[in-house]
């Protein structure tokens, strides 16, 4: 599986290749999917393009993006949309039009609770691991871990990405049985995308984790991040 990661924190500042609005989401997740890929991951904005978690908010673009795609749509619930614990919660609980799966970092507070909200809902959880943090021990001990529908491994680390990753590989374990999708960012991006063929996991790629081409061009679109990350992904296998 290769997600694609639309937008993430980024704003108008990061270019604009970033879709910010539920109608430049859309137009952007089709032609990812066209591109190949069979996932989505989407920040919903406000029209400030702050990352929101608000039921009025998430709605909108996930009506925008159901009406162009038909594969999985997963969306953040990354604590600087709403850093209350508690009030993260509320926002799952009140939320109208519902994802196939959200993202819950699993480093931050309250990352339980959100979990079994969103289980509660029926909504499918990636549990973000992040590496440099506790995450995977957190992880480990959880009683929730054999029910979420996935692990995103992230590799922070943009320096020595493949190292990091295959650190944070070790310590994840078994994972409680459940897939990896391994992925990174920046600098970091590509490697950790070739070292996901080689191994056979899961990846994603998109405009939240690179705004570069492997060759260092800036990239014009998630389309063309998927297109080029699905080559990468192939030869990293084949040549495995």
């Amino acid at each position: 599986m290769v997600q694609v990661c639309l937008n993430g924190p980024r704003g108008a500042a990061d270019g604009t290749a970033v879709p910010l609005t539920p109608e430049a989401m859309a137009r952007s997740a089709a032609e990812a999917v066209a591109a190949g890929a069979t996932d989505i991951h989407v920040h919903p904005k406000t029209p400030c393009g702050q990352d929101s978690l608000s039921p009025r908010v998430v709605a909108a673009t996930l009506e925008a993006i159901r009406a162009l795609v038909s594969v999985p749509v997963g969306v953040t619930t990354g604590a600087w949309s709403e850093p209350d614990p508690a009030a993260r919660v509320a926002r799952v609980r009140e939320w109208t039009v519902l994802p196939d799966h959200a993202s819950v970092n699993w480093h931050e507070p309250g990352a339980e609770s959100v979990a079994a909200a969103l289980i509660e809902r029926g909504v499918g959880v990636e549990a973000g691991v992040w590496s440099g943090t506790d995450a995977a021990a957190r992880f480990a001990r959880s009683p929730l871990g054999p029910r979420v529908l996935r692990v995103l491994a992230e590799v922070t680390d943009t320096e020595a990405a493949e190292t990091a990753a295959h650190r944070l590989l070790a310590d994840l374990g078994p994972a409680h049985g459940r897939p990896v999708l391994l992925h990174g960012e920046d600098a970091g991006a590509w490697p950790v995308l070739r070292l996901a063929g080689r191994l056979g996991l899961a990846t994603r790629v998109g405009l939240e984790d690179t705004l570069v081409l492997p060759d260092g061009q800036r990239a014009v679109s998630n389309a063309q991040l998927v297109s080029e990350g699905l080559v990468q992904y192939g030869c990293a296998q084949r040549s495995s």
